[in-house]
């Protein structure tokens, strides 16, 4: 009897949020080598070390088997580069699946050209069907192409599966397995607890945790004073502790915000932090100020309170099950927001289905059948 080929899989990752959400999926695979030959094709979208590479080592991601290393550059350059380089990939390497994940150009960019050779390779999207119904977010549209694309749709909720079958997507190739990024706080959050990241930088509870990085906040001057206006004023009731993204530094130096960061005010400006010291400062604070997605589901695990500095979000059930509020860039409701958690208890976490960290392993079963009925 020929014995059957592993399935050849090519797993893609760019930016920061990637990492958490490949690491699971390439254990799992890599457990498997009779079904399975995984490979891991790093874009090299996020180029900073501080950004990308410690996150390789902390989340026991081995190294890269492919680095394509196209850098910055604007929204179409970055996928162009992408492109461009990818598709030499799967001239010279034909996998079975490319699997993307999240909602970077890299997600969408790797997807553009899976679909479009000759024979089309197929696609599998892991957190699939998240819909904020914002179209001038670019992440929105890397979404909206990609699940339109792909020939596997992996949600991480019901309200995903929702607005993929008012999309056209077929139900049968839709499945609803749990968010993947949950796996990885999960395995990882016990280790996190032991770090010294609050005794290497002096900081003590209670304290505030602050990201900022999208382009609607802070490209917009307007809407970047009036969250630093809030910010002001929240830090004095609370310290407000702040990993700040390169991109943000940037435009705070050009629009002169936020300059004094750092001084003797409560708002602290600190460098990116990797992902174990960060964890653990989210799981410290005692409430989380962010405009990022995955942290909103983070928080929302960990039960730590999370005003999230947007007008719409495309995970709602952080909003119905977990500890998110959306306050947008209002000065006033980010003020009201922050000081009506700070008067209450922190909310216990209550259970979100399916994201109990066995996310990736549904997907390895997804595929593993897969596997055995092309034998």
């Amino acid at each position: 009897m020929k014995k059957r080929a592993p399935l050849r899989l090519l797993l893609v990752a760019g930016a920061r949020p990637n990492f958490m959400k490949v690491a699971p999926l390439l254990r799992e695979f890599r457990a498997r080598p009779g079904l399975f030959e995984a490979r891991l094709v790093h874009t090299g979208q996020h180029y900073d070390e501080a950004m990308s590479e410690v996150f390789f080592e902390e989340l026991e991601i081995p190294k890269p088997d492919i680095h394509l290393g196209v850098g910055s550059g604007s929204h179409a350059v970055q996928t162009a580069r992408i492109m461009e380089a990818f598709e030499k990939v799967l001239v010279a390497d034909r996998p079975d699946w490319v699997v993307v994940v999240g909602d970077v150009n890299s997600t969408l960019a790797c997807s553009v050209v899976a679909a479009k050779m000759s024979p089309p390779v197929r696609v599998a999207h892991v957190e699939a069907g998240l819909r904020s119904r914002d179209r001038s977010m670019p992440e929105e549209v890397n979404r909206v192409v990609t699940d339109a694309l792909s020939d596997l749709l992996f949600t991480t909720s019901a309200d995903a599966d929702v607005n993929l079958r008012h999309e056209g997507i077929e139900r049968r190739r839709i499945h609803r397995v749990g968010n993947v990024m949950i796996d990885t706080l999960r395995r990882f959050l016990a280790r996190a607890d032991s770090s010294d990241v609050m005794r290497r930088l002096g900081i003590a509870a209670p304290f505030a945790l602050l990201t900022l990085h999208r382009p609607s906040n802070v490209d917009d001057e307007a809407a970047l004073r009036r969250i630093f206006t809030a910010l002001e004023t929240v830090a004095q009731d609370i310290p407000i502790v702040f990993p700040v993204h390169p991109r943000t530094v940037k435009m705070m130096r050009e629009l002169g915000v936020g300059a004094d960061g750092g001084g003797s005010g409560g708002l602290r400006l600190i460098e990116p932090l990797g992902y174990l010291d960060f964890l653990h400062l989210q799981k410290s604070a005692r409430l989380v100020l962010t405009d990022s997605g995955g942290i909103q589901e983070e928080a929302s695990i960990l039960g730590v309170p999370c005003l999230t500095l947007r007008e719409n979000t495309e995970r709602p059930i952080t909003t119905t099950r977990g500890t998110n509020v959306l306050v947008g860039s209002d000065t006033r409701a980010i003020v009201t927001a922050a000081r009506k958690i700070l008067r209450a208890r922190a909310p216990r976490p209550r259970p979100i289905p399916l994201w109990d960290g066995r996310a990736a392993a549904r997907i390895a079963a997804v595929f593993a059948r897969i596997a055995r009925e092309s034998s």
